[in-house]
Protein backbone atom coordinates (compact mmCIF):
# COMPACT_ATOMS: atom_id res chain seq x y z
CA UNK A 1 0.00 0.00 0.00
CA UNK A 2 1.30 3.61 -0.61
CA UNK A 3 2.69 5.28 2.04
CA UNK A 4 1.50 9.42 2.10
CA UNK A 5 1.52 10.02 5.69
CA UNK A 6 2.94 13.55 4.31
CA UNK A 7 2.94 15.28 1.17
CA UNK A 8 5.70 14.59 -1.58
CA UNK A 9 7.71 17.25 -1.59
CA UNK A 10 7.08 18.68 -5.63
CA UNK A 11 3.28 18.36 -5.41
CA UNK A 12 1.71 15.02 -6.63
CA UNK A 13 -1.44 15.75 -8.68
CA UNK A 14 -3.46 13.53 -6.61
CA UNK A 15 -2.85 13.15 -2.66
CA UNK A 16 -4.91 11.73 -0.15
CA UNK A 17 -4.13 10.93 3.62
CA UNK A 18 -5.98 8.90 5.38
CA UNK A 19 -9.57 9.84 3.77
CA UNK A 20 -12.68 8.05 5.41
CA UNK A 21 -16.09 8.49 3.86
CA UNK A 22 -19.62 7.98 5.57
CA UNK A 23 -23.05 8.79 4.14
CA UNK A 24 -26.11 8.64 6.19
CA UNK A 25 -27.37 10.41 8.90
CA UNK A 26 -25.62 8.75 11.99
CA UNK A 27 -27.97 6.18 13.37
CA UNK A 28 -27.81 4.50 9.89
CA UNK A 29 -24.29 6.12 8.63
CA UNK A 30 -22.73 3.83 6.07
CA UNK A 31 -18.78 4.18 5.90
CA UNK A 32 -17.69 3.63 2.13
CA UNK A 33 -14.35 5.01 2.38
CA UNK A 34 -11.58 3.76 5.72
CA UNK A 35 -8.53 5.27 5.68
CA UNK A 36 -7.31 5.58 2.41
CA UNK A 37 -4.08 7.16 1.66
CA UNK A 38 -2.71 7.88 -2.23
CA UNK A 39 -0.37 9.52 -4.60
CA UNK A 40 -0.76 9.93 -8.05
CA UNK A 41 1.54 11.73 -10.30
CA UNK A 42 1.47 13.51 -13.47
CA UNK A 43 1.06 11.20 -16.53
CA UNK A 44 0.76 8.40 -14.50
CA UNK A 45 -2.27 5.99 -15.48
CA UNK A 46 -4.10 4.14 -12.78
CA UNK A 47 -6.86 1.51 -13.16
CA UNK A 48 -9.24 0.70 -9.96
CA UNK A 49 -10.62 -2.54 -9.38
CA UNK A 50 -12.75 -4.48 -6.78
CA UNK A 51 -16.33 -6.12 -6.46
CA UNK A 52 -19.22 -4.40 -6.65
CA UNK A 53 -19.81 -1.97 -3.91
CA UNK A 54 -16.11 -1.84 -2.30
CA UNK A 55 -16.25 1.76 -3.16
CA UNK A 56 -14.16 2.25 -6.54
CA UNK A 57 -16.76 4.88 -7.59
CA UNK A 58 -16.99 6.61 -4.29
CA UNK A 59 -13.07 7.27 -4.36
CA UNK A 60 -13.65 8.60 -8.05
CA UNK A 61 -16.24 10.94 -6.56
CA UNK A 62 -13.99 12.06 -3.83
CA UNK A 63 -11.12 12.98 -6.74
CA UNK A 64 -13.39 14.85 -8.57
CA UNK A 65 -14.64 16.92 -5.63
CA UNK A 66 -17.92 15.23 -6.02
CA UNK A 67 -18.03 14.31 -2.51
CA UNK A 68 -16.89 16.09 0.54
CA UNK A 69 -14.62 13.40 2.62
CA UNK A 70 -16.02 12.66 6.78
CA UNK A 71 -12.18 12.78 7.64
CA UNK A 72 -8.64 13.16 6.05
CA UNK A 73 -7.07 15.29 3.56
CA UNK A 74 -7.17 15.75 -0.31
CA UNK A 75 -4.90 17.96 -2.14
CA UNK A 76 -5.54 18.22 -6.17
CA UNK A 77 -2.26 19.89 -8.05
CA UNK A 78 -1.30 21.46 -4.71
CA UNK A 79 -4.61 22.72 -3.69
CA UNK A 80 -5.58 21.23 -0.49
CA UNK A 81 -9.41 21.23 -1.58
CA UNK A 82 -10.87 19.19 1.74
CA UNK A 83 -12.91 22.38 3.25
CA UNK A 84 -13.52 24.34 -0.12
CA UNK A 85 -16.73 25.59 -0.16
CA UNK A 86 -19.10 24.20 -3.72
CA UNK A 87 -18.51 27.07 -5.57
CA UNK A 88 -14.38 26.58 -5.39
CA UNK A 89 -14.96 23.46 -5.84
CA UNK A 90 -16.88 23.83 -9.35
CA UNK A 91 -14.21 26.16 -10.32
CA UNK A 92 -11.57 23.64 -9.83
CA UNK A 93 -13.20 21.03 -11.63
CA UNK A 94 -14.12 23.03 -14.13
CA UNK A 95 -9.75 24.02 -14.45
CA UNK A 96 -8.20 20.83 -13.34
CA UNK A 97 -10.42 18.42 -13.57
CA UNK A 98 -12.55 16.14 -16.39
CA UNK A 99 -14.33 13.40 -16.09
CA UNK A 100 -15.70 10.34 -18.19
CA UNK A 101 -19.03 8.54 -17.37
CA UNK A 102 -20.30 5.55 -18.81
CA UNK A 103 -23.70 7.07 -19.80
CA UNK A 104 -22.16 9.55 -21.65
CA UNK A 105 -24.10 12.38 -20.47
CA UNK A 106 -24.27 14.38 -23.97
CA UNK A 107 -26.88 16.56 -24.18
CA UNK A 108 -29.31 15.77 -26.94
CA UNK A 109 -30.17 18.59 -28.59
CA UNK A 110 -26.79 20.33 -29.13
CA UNK A 111 -24.11 18.48 -31.58
CA UNK A 112 -21.12 16.68 -30.80
CA UNK A 113 -19.22 20.58 -31.54
CA UNK A 114 -21.79 22.31 -29.22
CA UNK A 115 -21.30 19.86 -26.45
CA UNK A 116 -17.59 19.75 -26.29
CA UNK A 117 -17.49 23.90 -26.23
CA UNK A 118 -19.74 23.94 -22.85
CA UNK A 119 -16.84 23.95 -20.47
CA UNK A 120 -15.23 26.20 -22.39
CA UNK A 121 -17.90 28.47 -23.20
CA UNK A 122 -18.77 28.29 -19.57
CA UNK A 123 -15.18 29.56 -18.56
CA UNK A 124 -15.30 32.62 -20.93
CA UNK A 125 -13.16 31.27 -23.68
CA UNK A 126 -13.86 33.38 -26.94
CA UNK A 127 -12.38 30.31 -29.02
CA UNK A 128 -14.06 27.98 -27.72
CA UNK A 129 -15.64 26.61 -31.02
CA UNK A 130 -12.08 26.19 -32.26
CA UNK A 131 -11.00 24.43 -29.38
CA UNK A 132 -13.73 22.46 -29.23
CA UNK A 133 -13.25 21.29 -32.66
CA UNK A 134 -9.41 20.48 -32.56
CA UNK A 135 -10.45 18.16 -29.34
CA UNK A 136 -12.56 16.08 -31.67
CA UNK A 137 -10.21 15.87 -33.98
CA UNK A 138 -7.67 14.89 -31.52
CA UNK A 139 -10.49 11.37 -30.92
CA UNK A 140 -11.07 11.33 -34.73
CA UNK A 141 -14.25 12.69 -34.93
CA UNK A 142 -14.05 15.77 -37.71
CA UNK A 143 -16.23 14.28 -39.50
CA UNK A 144 -18.90 14.40 -36.63
CA UNK A 145 -19.12 17.95 -35.29
CA UNK A 146 -22.38 18.84 -36.50
CA UNK A 147 -24.22 15.61 -35.69
CA UNK A 148 -26.52 15.24 -32.89
CA UNK A 149 -25.97 12.51 -30.02
CA UNK A 150 -28.46 10.10 -31.29
CA UNK A 151 -27.15 10.36 -35.34
CA UNK A 152 -23.98 8.99 -33.53
CA UNK A 153 -22.92 5.41 -32.25
CA UNK A 154 -22.39 4.50 -28.48
CA UNK A 155 -18.36 4.52 -29.20
CA UNK A 156 -18.64 7.90 -31.37
CA UNK A 157 -20.85 9.04 -28.51
CA UNK A 158 -18.47 8.30 -25.74
CA UNK A 159 -15.52 9.64 -27.51
CA UNK A 160 -17.51 13.23 -27.75
CA UNK A 161 -17.36 12.73 -23.97
CA UNK A 162 -13.47 12.14 -23.82
CA UNK A 163 -13.34 14.91 -26.40
CA UNK A 164 -15.50 17.03 -23.72
CA UNK A 165 -13.35 15.94 -20.52
CA UNK A 166 -9.95 16.96 -22.22
CA UNK A 167 -10.64 19.75 -23.90
CA UNK A 168 -9.66 22.48 -21.36
CA UNK A 169 -6.68 20.07 -20.97
CA UNK A 170 -6.97 19.29 -17.43
CA UNK A 171 -4.31 18.16 -15.07
CA UNK A 172 -6.50 15.29 -14.09
CA UNK A 173 -8.80 12.87 -16.30
CA UNK A 174 -11.50 10.42 -14.31
CA UNK A 175 -13.33 7.77 -16.07
CA UNK A 176 -16.17 5.44 -14.60
CA UNK A 177 -17.14 2.36 -16.47
CA UNK A 178 -16.15 3.84 -19.83
CA UNK A 179 -16.85 1.22 -21.72
CA UNK A 180 -19.30 -0.40 -20.04
CA UNK A 181 -22.19 -0.07 -23.10
CA UNK A 182 -19.67 -0.68 -25.44
CA UNK A 183 -18.97 -4.16 -27.48
CA UNK A 184 -15.43 -4.97 -27.13
CA UNK A 185 -14.37 -3.56 -30.88
CA UNK A 186 -15.81 -0.02 -29.97
CA UNK A 187 -14.08 -0.61 -26.64
CA UNK A 188 -11.14 -0.64 -28.21
CA UNK A 189 -11.22 2.30 -30.06
CA UNK A 190 -12.85 4.52 -26.74
CA UNK A 191 -9.98 3.07 -24.58
CA UNK A 192 -7.29 4.02 -27.51
CA UNK A 193 -8.92 7.62 -27.32
CA UNK A 194 -8.90 7.91 -23.72
CA UNK A 195 -4.96 6.87 -23.30
CA UNK A 196 -3.83 8.78 -25.99
CA UNK A 197 -5.84 12.13 -24.79
CA UNK A 198 -4.36 11.89 -21.25
CA UNK A 199 -0.57 11.23 -23.00
CA UNK A 200 -0.79 14.53 -24.75
CA UNK A 201 -1.99 16.45 -21.78
CA UNK A 202 0.54 15.07 -19.51
CA UNK A 203 -2.79 14.07 -17.20
CA UNK A 204 -3.05 12.05 -14.41
CA UNK A 205 -5.62 9.20 -15.54
CA UNK A 206 -7.55 7.23 -12.84
CA UNK A 207 -9.47 4.34 -14.58
CA UNK A 208 -12.61 2.51 -12.87
CA UNK A 209 -13.30 -0.55 -14.12
CA UNK A 210 -14.41 -4.47 -13.57
CA UNK A 211 -12.20 -5.07 -16.49
CA UNK A 212 -9.06 -6.45 -15.18
CA UNK A 213 -7.46 -6.32 -18.81
CA UNK A 214 -8.52 -3.04 -19.09
CA UNK A 215 -6.63 -1.87 -15.84
CA UNK A 216 -3.61 -3.77 -16.69
CA UNK A 217 -3.40 -1.54 -19.60
CA UNK A 218 -2.51 0.90 -16.96
CA UNK A 219 1.03 1.77 -15.35
CA UNK A 220 -0.58 0.90 -12.05
CA UNK A 221 -3.03 -0.96 -11.07
CA UNK A 222 -5.44 -0.50 -6.95
CA UNK A 223 -7.21 -3.15 -5.89
CA UNK A 224 -10.42 -2.04 -3.20
CA UNK A 225 -12.12 -3.88 -1.08
CA UNK A 226 -14.49 -2.84 1.49
CA UNK A 227 -13.36 0.57 1.15
CA UNK A 228 -9.68 -0.30 1.47
CA UNK A 229 -6.62 -0.62 -0.59
CA UNK A 230 -5.69 -4.32 -0.67
CA UNK A 231 -3.19 -4.23 -3.34
CA UNK A 232 -1.16 -1.42 -5.68
CA UNK A 233 0.72 -3.10 -8.49
CA UNK A 234 2.39 -1.96 -11.50
CA UNK A 235 1.81 -4.86 -14.19
CA UNK A 236 3.64 -2.72 -16.99
CA UNK A 237 6.85 -2.89 -15.22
Amino acid sequence: MPNASSPPSKPAVIHLEDAHLSLGNTAASVHILKGISLTIDAGETVGILGPSGAGKTSLLMILAGLETLSSGRITLDGTDITGLDEDRLAALRRDLVGIVFQAFRLIPSLTALQNVAIPLELAGRDNAADMAAAALRSVGLEHRLSHLPDQMSGGEQQRVAIARAMVAKPRILLADEPTGNLDSVTSEKVIASLFKSAADANAALVLVTHDADLAAQCSRVLHIEDGVIVRDSKPSS
